[in-house]
């Protein structure tokens, strides 16, 4: 499946390449909750020390977030959530060798984050949680935007790919009116995020029905996400076989940028996979 091909420059240096070439977006929380790692990574050193790990290891985006989304977590207002952000993200910014992006549907705070050099917004509701400022704000710094799949509630009216293209034609409008240009968009299908395991399910085997429809690249975040763990009868910690083997499906459907815990895995499991897929047009 044919692929989107973007270059995204900043100011600082940094460059991302969206391509042929399947991307690894390594998950920083700098949260005390979240499901997986909440607590692990929340202090100023720590959160250094695992960005580094991480990028050796061979991310090519890390994504900060100081708000848990998991299933019954505490909401934070703006001003906590940039709060928490600013204790750890200038020091990220100042080591990173690669682009920085930040998981917020706070325009407050991403504005902030932007002010200090992130380089790419990351929003779970898709511009679609407030009256249109985030949208604004990306625009503003002219910076990829991430736009994922969500909603309040579990349930859905009519064929789920079809609500999933309704949400993302409006999102796509909103970005687009604020002045976000059209090849800064990426876009996510928020597996885990008002979902069931059989609404994830059936999104995954359907997946190219949106790669296919929408000409942006697209994001995959399934990492220990509860339905693998579901399927394989395994706790967080155990999942992360089953969310390679997520992530492989995705490739093959035509995602792009897989956001991951276990960066090294995916960075080597992809590595591979794009290795077959490409020979012999890229050799050994």
């Amino acid at each position: 499946m044919e692929r989107q091909h973007r270059r995204y420059e900043w100011k600082d240096g940094k460059v991302l390449e969206l391509g042929e070439k399947s991307l690894v977006m390594g998950i920083l929380n700098v949260t005390p909750d979240s499901f997986s790692d909440g607590g692990r990574w929340n202090s100023d050193t720590m959160a250094v020390s695992h960005t580094t790990d991480m990028i050796r290891d061979g991310a090519d985006i890390i994504d900060v977030g100081a708000e848990s989304t998991r299933p019954g977590s505490q909401a934070l207002t703006a001003e906590e959530e940039t709060e928490r952000l600013m204790q750890f993200l200038p020091d990220v910014l100042k080591l990173s060798m690669v682009p920085v992006s930040v998981d917020s549907y706070h325009y407050q705070t991403m504005e902030k984050a932007l002010q200090a050099g992130a380089h790419m917004v990351n929003d779970i509701w898709g511009f679609q949680y407030d009256d249109g400022s985030m949208a604004k704000v990306a625009a503003a710094f002219d910076v990829p935007v991430i736009l994922m799949h969500n909603q309040k509630t579990e349930e859905y009216s009519e064929d789920i790919i079809e609500d999933l293209k309704h949400f993302f034609d409006k999102s796509i409008e909103i970005a687009l009116s604020a002045g976000v240009k059209t090849d800064k968009i990426i876009l996510d299908p928020g597996i885990g995020f008002a979902k069931k395991a059989k609404e994830n399910m059936e999104i995954l085997t359907r997946l190219d029905e949106l790669t296919l429809v929408f000409p942006c690249p697209w994001l995959l975040g399934v990492s220990r996400k509860r339905f693998i763990g579901t399927i394989l009868g395994t706790d967080a910690s155990e999942r992360d076989e089953g969310t390679a083997a997520v992530n492989l499906w995705g490739a093959l459907k035509g995602c792009t940028i897989f956001r991951v815990h276990d960066v090294k895995t995916t960075a080597r499991e992809l590595k591979m996979w794009d290795a077959l897929r490409l020979f012999p047009k890229e050799g050994m």
